[in-house]
């Protein structure tokens, strides 16, 4: 009946990014990093 009555509506506004969540893979992936380093000095590196 009413097809042609403009709806005035707010726009969803975007979604924030979460800047925790990137601090918290950058600071897994140092770590990993350094893991990885430790393991590989101790068990594949010879001994002197």
């Amino acid at each position: 009946m009413s097809d042609n009555v403009i709806k005035f509506r707010k726009p969803t506004p975007p979604k924030q990014p979460r800047p925790g969540l990137r601090k918290l893979l950058i600071g897994l992936a140092v770590i990993v990093f350094f893991v990885i380093v430790w393991a590989y000095f101790a068990f594949v590196s010879p001994a002197p």
